[in-house]
């Protein structure tokens, strides 16, 4: 498999955008309302929201490459960018999502290797991220390389208070 990850920079801005706004509504079409679902991704995926998650220095945003063709992406946050824990000992994993395409193909399994190395490159103790407790699938994926619940928080998505299990992978 001919993979490559790339991180993005501010050019990039429209392409993410994109990619953000398709994973995301692939991924929770189904168990949202649809107002409550447009609403939210208008809002998380502004363009000036993007733009200045993209100049935060503690957060970034990488592109994954499947023989040239762009299959996925997952953004990283450290430190105060963080959307909960804000340890400087960890990394957030705020996004990480695979182009519906792509799915199937283990390329979820090596944006998570390249996720864990890079947190390793960056001295971290341990890698942590928000999930919604409805995401079987997902959740499945996490604790498949090693991650376990250690709480939980409120995600709001339109007027769906919805519960996010916190999940942690100790390096």
């Amino acid at each position: 498999m001919n993979l490559n990850l790339r991180k993005c920079t501010k050019a990039d801005l429209d392409t993410l955008i994109t990619i953000s706004k398709e994973t995301f509504a692939n991924t929770f079409r189904e168990g949202n309302k649809s107002e409550d679902l447009k609403g939210y991704i208008t809002n998380a995926f502004d363009k000036s929201k993007i733009l200045s998650e993209l100049e935060n220095e503690n957060s970034t945003f990488y592109f994954v490459y499947k023989d040239e063709v762009l299959a996925g992406y997952f953004k990283l946050n450290q430190k105060e960018a963080q959307t909960d824990i804000n340890d400087a000992a960890s990394i957030e994993v705020e996004r990480i999502y695979v182009v519906n395409t792509h799915q199937g193909k283990s390329i979820g399994t090596w944006m998570m290797h390249s996720i864990i190395e890079l947190a390793k490159n960056e001295r971290k103790n341990y890698i942590w991220l928000g999930v919604w407790e409805h995401n079987t699938k997902a959740i499945e994926f996490y604790e498949k390389h090693g991650f376990v619940k250690f709480g939980t928080h409120s995600f709001i998505i339109g007027t769906d208070k919805q519960t996010d299990w916190l999940l942690r992978l100790d390096l």
